[in-house]
């Protein structure tokens, strides 16, 4: 998240706060695909990871990449902590650890996606390297130890930090050391919406297999194919993970606000400055419980925007569907998640599809894959098959639906090439963290260097 959000519309009542979530909805014709990514910043003198302050600190890399796009500055507390693009079109900013992160602007084609991330890490290369630094892609960091994580001076990022040990064991790792590639994409009406919630819960789990990518914790195997997916399984479970409500056939925005009001908040921002909520659930403040602890305690849209912001279940629901499950990796998954997702949900043949193909799938199923998956990726029974067959049953209605959709770049090529990592993998029958660990156990000599190299963008 970049900048969190200043609206003051007062809220009059709940249905407001659904009417807002309603707001997204658009023609299928103005539907677009908003790509996002995190990258891990080292110095390859010694695979240290790169501090906000410092000559050579991420500070300095964002007034780089300022001076080079014309972006203009997010300023906290009186540093640079991220920059935004003209007109909402897209920035850049730091995750709790250091995470270098582009949020992309909404576009059209996963041409145009893929472009922009493209143009996105060469800009950051030209300005990483005149500071001697390097990035890395890969879903968790694969060496540093908590201690040894750099923690970026963000505001959110202060109660956050206190407040996720009151909660879960590991919401520290999954605030420092995960990294992500995400999805965000439309719905035109509630229906819409629904179908696509439920479907994207529902194959959450197989999109966390075909991108496991973090099989190493402080220099050694963790044993996982994806350590972030686990890290995920106890951050704070009153906010994330799967949501049952989002099963039933009649699953509506008022059951999402109907869920969000009874989930503690983090914070409200009054006059720029951020104030613990983490005792306050969205339902309390509307209440009145802030009341007497900042001048102006009446809730407004920007609180109820920010809220959202705040939730972390695996599909969130905004003014648009934020697909949650992958592990960060190499250049061509960037490109690959999106195409993934939007080849399902955006051709309506393709949603028919893989919705019969899951419609059946209960709650507590999708739960023990979910369990399962981090350990067992690829190999993961469901049923009476693996996840790898399941992935291959998806990869083709995903191809089916790139192709259908015809968005054609200037080559004369559909969409569909962009599915070519993963139907790799699905033809290897091994995720990518598993080839990392052969690849670390034998030709690298269990070389964290050698790791390091083949994952740098």
């Amino acid at each position: 998240m970049a900048r969190d959000t200043t609206d003051l519309t007062p809220i009059t009542s709940q249905g407001d706060l659904a009417d807002y979530l309603r707001g997204g909805e658009k023609p299928a014709t103005e539907f677009r695909i908003g790509t996002e990514h995190e990258k891990f910043g080292y110095y390859p003198e010694d695979l240290s990871p790169v501090p906000y302050e410092g000559e050579r600190g991420i500070h300095k890399l964002l007034e780089a990449m300022q001076a080079m796009s014309g972006w203009e500055a997010i300023v906290d507390g009186g540093r640079i902590i991220g920059l935004a693009g003209p007109n909402g079109q897209g920035a850049i900013s730091l995750e709790p650890g250091g995470q270098f992160e582009l949020s992309g602007a909404p576009l059209l084609t996963l041409h145009e996606t893929c472009r922009e991330s493209n143009a996105h890490l060469s800009d950051v290369r030209k300005a990483a390297k005149q500071l001697g630094i390097e990035f890395l892609g890969i879903g968790a960091s694969p060496l540093w130890t908590l201690a040894e994580t750099p923690v970026m001076p963000k505001s959110r990022y202060e109660i956050m930090k206190a407040y996720m040990p009151k909660v879960g064991t590991r919401g520290l790792d999954m605030m420092f050391r995960t990294s992500t590639i995400q999805v965000n994409l439309d719905f035109s009406d509630e229906a819409d919406m629904r179908r696509k919630m439920q479907i994207g819960m529902k194959l959450q789990p197989v999109a966390s297999a075909l991108f496991a990518n973090s099989p190493f914790t402080e220099g050694k195997k963790n044993g996982l194919v994806s350590w972030r997916s686990a890290v995920w399984h106890n951050v704070d479970n009153a906010r994330s993970g799967l949501l049952p409500f989002v099963f039933k056939p009649d699953f509506g925005y008022d059951d999402y606000v109907e869920w969000a009001l009874d989930v503690p908040m983090y914070f409200i921002t009054r006059d720029g400055v951020y104030h613990d909520a983490t005792d306050v659930t969205f339902r309390q403040f509307l209440d009145g419980a802030f009341k007497g602890r900042v001048a102006d305690a009446t809730p407004n849209m920007g609180d109820w925007t920010n809220h959202l912001s705040t939730l972390f279940p695996d599909v969130r629901l905004k003014r648009f569907i934020e697909m949650r499950g992958a592990d960060g990796g190499p250049w061509r998954g960037i490109c690959a998640l999106p195409a993934f997702w939007t080849g399902l949900l955006y051709d309506g043949g393709a949603l028919e599809a893989v919705e019969t193909l899951v419609a059946d799938w209960t709650f507590e199923e999708v739960q023990a894959l979910r369990n399962a998956v981090p350990t067992s990726g690829l190999a993961t029974r469901f049923r009476d098959a693996d996840v790898l067959e399941v992935a291959r049953a998806v990869l083709r209605i995903s191809r089916q639906g790139l192709v259908a959709r015809a968005r054609l770049n200037e080559e004369g090529n559909d969409e569909s090439f962009f599915l070519a990592p993963l139907e790799e993998i699905v033809a290897r029958g091994t995720t990518s963290a598993e080839e990392l660990v052969r690849l670390y156990s034998t030709q690298w000599d269990q070389s964290m260097r050698r790791l390091f190299e083949h994952l740098t963008y």
